[in-house]
């Protein structure tokens, strides 16, 4: 779908595999079990859920969420020439564009998810790629600092305008991208589906990223993990496992996709206010909210304020967090104040 300009999602087979291990024991026989896979902006995604007396079939319901997806996906992705953000994008500076309900969904919480964390930037599109972590070819040497300057001219939620009219930019050659929000936001919209239908204990999830509800048969929680990020390449092993209750669950970290270039290791995640990769000692994020959106956002926006700032942040604003970081002797966690209860 996006950009990939984090690597949330690289945890979707180790948190599925978790969960059905641990779920699969004890059910009590008045409830059904099921379990929907399929295929949606560019990933997977892995829905299980109990339900004592089923409003549809399985495969009628499963109509229903690859419908939900599309047009999702519809709206905000970039490899689909004619979707909404793609129209938006090729937009010129001032004209405004009339959005649909989801598109002001994402782009109003992406906005104020930006404008209070000041490291989430939905206008970075054009940047990643500059970089080599959006869909275009990956440069073979680093940006100047004359097309870095030039770029980040360019960028910027304060170059958005949001009324009831639409949406438009105040400067040409502005593109969103929707990669820290979009695959939050469509687990949102399944599960408005999925209780739309009277279904109030499931397990969803898109390339990695999950909403979970209720909990499963003989009241046993949902259980989640957290990959360990130091682990060799090609290994997935388990960090820590977590009952998050009833919210979204969202990992972003620098620990996956990188690459090497002129003798230096440059990560996928770059700070909008100055153009360049992050560098510092926070190598994984873990955000619980209600909404998967959110929580998405704030997983990108955490990771790049690094260790120190993204503690203060989610103290300030009472979130739970769990950060993993890297020193000398090792990898150091914190985890929130308020993300004490879950583990």
């Amino acid at each position: 779908m996006n950009r990939v300009s984090t690597s949330q999602g690289i945890m979707a087979f180790l948190l599925i595999t978790l969960t059905l291990l641990l779920s699969g024991c004890g059910e009590k026989p008045e409830l059904k079990e099921t379990f929907l896979e399929g295929k949606t902006m560019g990933t997977t995604y892995h829905i299980k859920y109990y339900d004592e007396q089923a409003q549809l079939s399985a495969s009628q319901l499963q109509l229903q969420i690859d419908a939900v997806l599309k047009d999702v996906n519809q709206s905000m992705s970039t490899y689909i020439e004619d979707s909404e953000i793609n129209t938006f994008n090729r937009l010129p500076a001032n004209q405004v564009m009339p959005i649909s309900e989801d598109f002001r969904a994402v782009i109003s919480e992406s906005i104020r998810l930006g404008e209070s964390t000041k490291t989430l930037d939905v206008t970075m599109g054009p940047l990643i790629d500059l970089w080599g972590f959006g869909p275009d070819k990956k440069p073979t040497n680093r940006p100047s600092d004359e097309e870095l300057a030039s770029m980040v001219e360019k960028i910027g939620i304060d170059k958005l305008i949001l009324n009831e009219q639409g949406l438009a930019k105040t400067v040409n050659g502005l593109e969103l991208s929707f990669s820290a929000t979009a695959k939050g936001y469509g687990i949102d919209k399944v599960a408005q589906l999925l209780e739309s239908h009277d279904i109030t204990n499931y397990m969803v999830e898109i390339g990695g990223e999950l909403r979970i509800a209720g909990e499963k048969p003989n009241n046993q929680d949902w259980k989640i993990a957290i990959e360990q990020p130091d682990a060799q390449p090609g290994e997935r092993k388990v960090h820590r496992v977590l009952s998050p209750g009833t919210s979204g669950i969202a990992t972003s970290g620098d620990y996956r996709i990188f690459y090497k270039m002129d003798g230096e290791i440059y990560t996928h995640l770059i700070d909008p206010a100055t153009g360049m990769p992050i560098k510092h000692d926070l190598v994984s994020v873990t955000v619980l909210h209600p909404s998967a959106m959110t929580a998405d956002g704030l997983a990108t926006a955490l990771t790049v304020m690094g260790m120190q700032k993204a503690q203060a942040y989610a103290e300030q604003h009472d979130l739970p967090v769990y950060l993993i970081g890297k020193s000398k002797e090792g990898l150091v966690t914190y985890s929130s104040p308020a993300f004490k209860p879950y583990l």
